[in-house]
Protein backbone atom coordinates (compact mmCIF):
# COMPACT_ATOMS: atom_id res chain seq x y z
CA UNK A 1 0.00 0.00 0.00
CA UNK A 2 1.13 3.41 -0.77
CA UNK A 3 1.09 6.50 1.49
CA UNK A 4 -1.34 9.60 0.44
CA UNK A 5 -1.80 12.71 1.79
CA UNK A 6 -5.30 14.70 0.19
CA UNK A 7 -5.52 18.30 0.61
CA UNK A 8 -9.72 19.09 0.40
CA UNK A 9 -11.07 22.15 0.64
CA UNK A 10 -14.55 22.45 1.54
CA UNK A 11 -17.32 24.33 3.16
CA UNK A 12 -17.44 25.34 6.51
CA UNK A 13 -20.71 23.56 7.42
CA UNK A 14 -21.89 21.33 9.68
CA UNK A 15 -21.69 17.67 9.24
CA UNK A 16 -19.15 17.99 6.64
CA UNK A 17 -16.34 16.42 8.18
CA UNK A 18 -18.98 13.20 9.04
CA UNK A 19 -19.71 13.07 5.33
CA UNK A 20 -16.18 12.91 4.38
CA UNK A 21 -14.87 10.43 6.92
CA UNK A 22 -17.95 8.41 6.29
CA UNK A 23 -17.29 8.15 2.63
CA UNK A 24 -13.64 6.58 4.05
CA UNK A 25 -15.27 4.26 5.61
CA UNK A 26 -17.96 3.13 3.49
CA UNK A 27 -14.56 2.01 1.06
CA UNK A 28 -12.74 0.52 3.99
CA UNK A 29 -10.35 2.79 4.09
CA UNK A 30 -8.66 3.35 7.55
CA UNK A 31 -7.83 7.08 7.57
CA UNK A 32 -4.43 7.42 9.58
CA UNK A 33 -4.19 11.33 10.00
CA UNK A 34 -6.66 14.06 9.83
CA UNK A 35 -6.26 17.88 10.30
CA UNK A 36 -9.40 20.14 9.78
CA UNK A 37 -8.79 23.71 9.95
CA UNK A 38 -9.99 27.39 8.48
CA UNK A 39 -8.46 28.40 5.74
CA UNK A 40 -7.48 32.28 4.80
CA UNK A 41 -10.86 32.48 2.75
CA UNK A 42 -13.45 32.95 4.71
CA UNK A 43 -16.21 30.24 5.30
CA UNK A 44 -13.69 27.31 3.58
CA UNK A 45 -12.12 24.46 6.07
CA UNK A 46 -8.92 22.62 4.95
CA UNK A 47 -9.04 19.25 5.65
CA UNK A 48 -5.58 17.22 5.31
CA UNK A 49 -6.15 13.15 5.12
CA UNK A 50 -3.44 10.58 4.88
CA UNK A 51 -4.26 6.96 3.97
CA UNK A 52 -2.95 3.93 2.65
CA UNK A 53 -4.33 2.90 -0.42
CA UNK A 54 -3.09 1.52 -3.95
CA UNK A 55 -3.63 4.29 -6.93
CA UNK A 56 -6.68 2.86 -8.67
CA UNK A 57 -8.58 2.90 -5.23
CA UNK A 58 -7.53 6.32 -3.99
CA UNK A 59 -8.64 8.00 -7.79
CA UNK A 60 -12.05 6.26 -6.91
CA UNK A 61 -12.14 7.81 -3.16
CA UNK A 62 -10.79 11.37 -4.94
CA UNK A 63 -14.02 11.09 -7.37
CA UNK A 64 -16.26 10.24 -4.85
CA UNK A 65 -15.41 13.06 -3.01
CA UNK A 66 -15.97 15.08 -6.00
CA UNK A 67 -19.15 14.12 -5.50
CA UNK A 68 -20.07 15.83 -2.58
CA UNK A 69 -21.84 18.87 -1.88
CA UNK A 70 -19.75 20.70 0.13
CA UNK A 71 -16.26 19.95 -1.48
CA UNK A 72 -14.89 22.67 -3.54
CA UNK A 73 -11.54 20.99 -3.87
CA UNK A 74 -9.08 18.07 -3.60
CA UNK A 75 -5.70 17.60 -4.35
CA UNK A 76 -2.97 14.93 -3.89
CA UNK A 77 -0.01 16.48 -2.01
CA UNK A 78 2.79 14.22 -3.05
CA UNK A 79 6.07 14.23 -1.03
CA UNK A 80 8.38 15.94 -3.21
CA UNK A 81 5.92 18.44 -4.32
CA UNK A 82 4.71 19.78 -0.77
CA UNK A 83 5.92 20.37 2.67
CA UNK A 84 4.46 17.43 5.20
CA UNK A 85 4.46 18.35 9.11
CA UNK A 86 3.28 16.46 12.30
CA UNK A 87 2.93 17.51 15.49
CA UNK A 88 3.32 15.88 19.04
CA UNK A 89 3.16 16.50 22.80
CA UNK A 90 5.12 14.40 25.05
CA UNK A 91 5.19 14.03 28.86
CA UNK A 92 8.27 12.77 29.68
CA UNK A 93 9.63 11.85 33.65
CA UNK A 94 11.99 14.17 34.73
CA UNK A 95 13.35 14.60 38.12
CA UNK A 96 16.49 16.34 39.42
CA UNK A 97 18.92 13.37 38.15
CA UNK A 98 17.67 13.48 34.87
CA UNK A 99 16.04 16.36 34.01
CA UNK A 100 19.57 17.51 32.02
CA UNK A 101 19.88 14.78 29.94
CA UNK A 102 15.57 15.03 28.80
CA UNK A 103 16.46 18.60 28.09
CA UNK A 104 20.15 18.03 26.15
CA UNK A 105 18.09 15.06 24.21
CA UNK A 106 14.84 17.84 23.67
CA UNK A 107 17.44 20.59 21.87
CA UNK A 108 18.82 17.97 19.59
CA UNK A 109 15.76 17.50 18.02
CA UNK A 110 14.88 21.26 17.81
CA UNK A 111 11.76 20.60 20.18
CA UNK A 112 10.79 22.85 23.17
CA UNK A 113 9.72 22.38 26.49
CA UNK A 114 6.85 23.97 27.47
CA UNK A 115 5.51 23.10 30.60
CA UNK A 116 7.88 21.93 33.50
CA UNK A 117 6.64 20.41 36.98
CA UNK A 118 9.05 18.88 39.57
CA UNK A 119 9.05 14.97 38.21
CA UNK A 120 8.05 15.66 34.37
CA UNK A 121 8.43 17.92 31.35
CA UNK A 122 6.30 18.45 28.67
CA UNK A 123 7.78 18.54 25.31
CA UNK A 124 6.24 20.24 22.02
CA UNK A 125 8.05 18.78 18.52
CA UNK A 126 7.18 19.61 14.57
CA UNK A 127 8.70 17.60 11.94
CA UNK A 128 8.69 14.19 9.66
CA UNK A 129 7.08 11.07 11.48
CA UNK A 130 10.00 9.91 11.29
CA UNK A 131 12.19 12.46 13.05
CA UNK A 132 9.44 12.49 16.04
CA UNK A 133 9.15 9.13 16.05
CA UNK A 134 13.20 9.02 16.67
CA UNK A 135 12.76 11.48 19.17
CA UNK A 136 10.25 9.50 21.24
CA UNK A 137 12.67 6.32 20.99
CA UNK A 138 15.34 8.87 22.37
CA UNK A 139 12.81 9.77 25.13
CA UNK A 140 11.24 6.18 25.80
CA UNK A 141 14.56 5.12 28.56
CA UNK A 142 13.36 8.33 30.53
CA UNK A 143 9.65 7.22 30.48
CA UNK A 144 7.34 8.44 28.23
CA UNK A 145 4.02 9.11 30.34
CA UNK A 146 1.81 10.62 28.12
CA UNK A 147 2.17 11.45 23.74
CA UNK A 148 -0.60 13.73 22.01
CA UNK A 149 -0.05 13.63 18.83
CA UNK A 150 -1.99 15.78 16.04
CA UNK A 151 -2.42 15.04 12.64
CA UNK A 152 -0.19 15.62 9.34
CA UNK A 153 -0.45 19.32 7.92
CA UNK A 154 0.28 19.53 4.48
CA UNK A 155 0.97 22.47 1.90
CA UNK A 156 1.79 22.72 -1.89
CA UNK A 157 5.60 24.59 -2.27
CA UNK A 158 5.70 27.88 -4.34
CA UNK A 159 3.57 30.51 -4.64
CA UNK A 160 0.27 29.25 -5.80
CA UNK A 161 -2.05 28.67 -3.45
CA UNK A 162 -4.81 26.08 -3.99
CA UNK A 163 -7.31 27.94 -2.66
CA UNK A 164 -7.23 30.92 -5.02
CA UNK A 165 -7.77 28.65 -7.77
CA UNK A 166 -10.73 26.64 -6.47
CA UNK A 167 -12.33 29.90 -4.89
CA UNK A 168 -11.68 31.83 -8.77
CA UNK A 169 -13.07 28.79 -10.42
CA UNK A 170 -16.18 28.13 -8.07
Amino acid sequence: MTRHTLSVLVEDKPGVLTRVASLFARRAFNINSLAVGPTEAPGVSRMTVVVDAEGDLIEQVTKQLNKLVNVIKIVELVPDASVQRDHILVKVRADAATRLQVTQAVDLFRASIVDVSQDALIVEATGHPEKLGALLNVLEPFGIREIVRAGTLAIGRGSRSMSERALRSA
